[in-house]
């Protein structure tokens, strides 16, 4: 690296705080922003009706014929899971 090279990423330590300041207030800004948002989706009255937009089927998509196997391992790993739970 050269003088030159260090002149373009040497900056006042002023600057530097000031460019610091700047970044963090536009974070607060950003969370803030999302909180708010996320705030508003928790409080939509449309929630509830969006919900209510999935429809039930009454011909289930899967059985467990489909995936032979598969029950019996998903139980395993369920019993295995557990087992590492109560030993934590």
């Amino acid at each position: 690296m050269t003088a030159a090279d260090l002149a373009r990423v040497d900056v006042p330590l002023a600057d530097l705080i000031r460019n610091i300041d700047e970044m963090a207030a536009m974070k607060r800004a950003h969370m803030a922003t999302a909180l708010l948002s996320e705030e508003r989706h928790q409080c939509d009255p449309a929630d509830a009706a969006f919900a209510s937009l999935a429809c039930s089927c009454k011909t289930p998509l899967a059985v467990d014929a489909d995936y032979p196997g598969f029950a019996a391992w998903i139980a395993q790993q369920e019993a295995l899971n557990e087992q590492y739970r109560r030993a934590a």
